[in-house]
């Protein structure tokens, strides 16, 4: 249908900017070298200059932490390590009195198997909670059902000899999936929702929310059969009539099925998180661990497939890095001598976009890779998992090395680089995970010296977003499109357009820009200073450089 935006109800997240902290890498105020909520707390004043609208706080619940906390074990329950159920109010409250939402993390994929439930599920297979998990009998073999492989590596059932029976874990054998066919399930987990928002948090990112409609006898595990049904009683149960914003994370999610899940007229999620720029840049049959050469032309074939598909109903987030994956300078960008401009000019591109941007801690000060040496200095399930089943499928340990330090997900889970002094900022202890040695040259207090560093341009697009209805609701369209080096667009809201040009390499260019890209108006922003507004034909281009120029038709 026609984009109309006078047809929209402008919600308090279409002007807002989220930022996402991973707690145990974030701010540790105690000195134990893992991050806290009174850390968090301490640098939120960091977040209000910075002018986001809402925190998306992974997971700080009670947790054996064999996946960092997405294992959990009390859904109502703070870790210990992170703090107290009253500190967790404290940062609401703070936050609040700067104009910044939390939002929570919701992991009900599945439970850690630590979770009371499951070690009442596995103990009796008579007990109310055995149905809280999915369970089979063995095959006929004596053996799993299946040979169906868990995410993170070896195979996702799991024996339990007290009961004689197999649970699916669709990433670890820690964390068992819950049975989301089961209504008494489903009421408990509208329980535990309704709870935390009435301790005033600003709504969920829902993680992997796609799996939980699965059917795995039929092995159909993403966008199952009930998984829409589900989310529409979440709808009904929990969050309608609530101010709040609602994420789903999903890594099936196709522009054929987003408006399933955030069409105005679904009553399910306000947006959706999808990967398939991720997944663009990887390597067909080995993935993630062996990432191809970034190809600006298939990634902007993606940005500007999703813009289009989502122009008219639904909405998009906009995001390159999360806790998942590398730092994206690192994938997309230049980490070495163009750090500061190609973080400049990614940003500009995407938050620039329709959507609701998300920034990942670090990202506003242009943080980079680590580059580790040896798979003992990785802490994440993902690739220590994978590294043994590559090892036995005979990879080499350079070969897989590489691959983790290009796509691992610990490369995003360094700790925060506040300042250059010991434990940068981030811990008087001994950090949980290595800090990336670059520390001492990039860090918050080192960028936000200069005065026109990352952060500084960062503030200005989250601004932009903010007071600028035509960033948040113009119409995009794409041009370049097979430029191996451009990235342009236009948006446009009524008499108003918004022209973006950005040469997303290292080497100057003389663009060929087309008679639309032609204008003169005013320069809302730049990687390189001032700019007089005007684009010719055959602008040069400086390597990582971007502009942005407001015009009338």
């Amino acid at each position: 249908m026609p984009y109309d935006p006078a047809q929209v109800t402008e919600r308090w997240w279409h002007k807002a900017t989220g930022y996402q902290i991973y707690p145990r890498s974030f701010a540790d105020s105690n000195g134990d070298g893992v991050g806290d909520i009174p850390g968090i707390v301490s640098r939120l004043d960091h977040l209000a200059d910075l002018g986001v609208g809402f925190v998306w706080l992974s997971p700080v619940y009670a947790s054996p932490m064999a996946d960092n906390g997405y294992d959990i074990a009390d859904y109502r329950a703070i870790a210990p390590e992170f703090g107290t159920l009253e500190d967790f109010d404290r940062l609401v409250a703070e936050a609040d009195a700067r104009g910044i939402r939390i939002v929570m993390d919701l992991v009900v994929n599945h439970s850690s198997d630590h979770h009371a439930w499951f070690r009442a599920a596995r103990a009796d297979r008579t007990s109310a909670f055995h149905d809280f998990y999915i369970w089979r009998d063995p095959g006929p073999d004596g053996g799993p059902p299946d040979d169906a492989m868990a995410c993170f590596g070896g195979p996702a059932w799991h024996w339990v000899p007290e009961i004689g029976r197999y649970y699916y874990g669709h990433f670890s054998a820690g964390q068992p999936d819950l049975n989301w066919d089961n209504p008494a399930l489903r009421a408990e987990i509208w329980d535990m929702m309704r709870w935390w928002l009435d301790r005033g948090i600003g709504g969920f990112r829902m993680d992997v929310i796609s799996l939980i409609g699965k059917d795995v006898d039929a092995r159909i595990y993403e966008e199952g059969p009930t998984l829409h049904q589900h989310l529409q009683e979440m709808h009904r149960e929990v969050i309608a009539g609530r101010d709040i914003v609602t994420i789903g994370e999903s890594w099936s999610v196709s522009t054929e099925t987003a408006q399933l899940y955030c069409g105005r007229d679904r009553d399910e999620l306000d947006m959706v998180f999808q990967f398939n720029h991720v997944v663009e840049g990887w390597d067909p049959v080995l993935g993630k661990w062996a990432p191809r050469p970034v190809d600006l032309v298939a990634l902007k074939r993606v940005f500007n497939r999703w813009q289009i598909a989502l122009s008219g109903d639904g909405w998009n987030s906009l995001f390159l890095s999360n806790h998942d994956l590398p730092r994206h300078l690192s994938r997309y960008g230049d980490d070495t001598v163009y750090r500061v401009d190609s973080a400049k000019a990614i940003a500009t591109v995407l938050h620039l976009m329709k959507g609701t941007p998300f920034i990942y801690q670090g990202e506003e000060i242009g943080m980079t890779n680590a580059a580790f040496t040896s798979i003992g200095q990785y802490r994440d399930i993902e690739t220590l998992g994978h590294y043994a089943d590559q090892m036995a499928r005979g990879v080499s340990e350079a070969d897989f090395i590489a691959g983790a330090n290009a796509n691992g997900r610990d490369n995003a889970r360094t700790p925060m680089q506040w300042d250059g002094g010991p434990g940068a900022g981030f811990t008087t202890g001994t950090p949980w995970l290595e800090l990336n040695p670059n520390y001492t040259s990039i860090n918050v207090a080192a960028d936000r010296a200069t005065g026109d560093g990352v952060f500084a341009h960062y503030r200005r697009l989250v601004g932009l977003r903010r007071d600028d209805a035509l960033v948040r609701h113009g119409r995009y369209t794409p041009h370049l499109v097979e430029d191996p080096d451009i990235f342009a667009y236009t948006r446009t809201l009524g008499d108003a357009r918004l022209i973006v040009v950005a040469n997303l390499s290292g080497e100057e260019i003389t663009v060929d820009l087309p008679g639309e890209l032609q204008v003169t108006g005013e320069p809302l922003i730049s990687t390189h200073g001032a700019h007089d507004g005007a684009l010719g034909p055959a602008p040069v281009f400086r390597p990582w450089e971007a502009v942005a120029i407001r015009a009338e038709r």
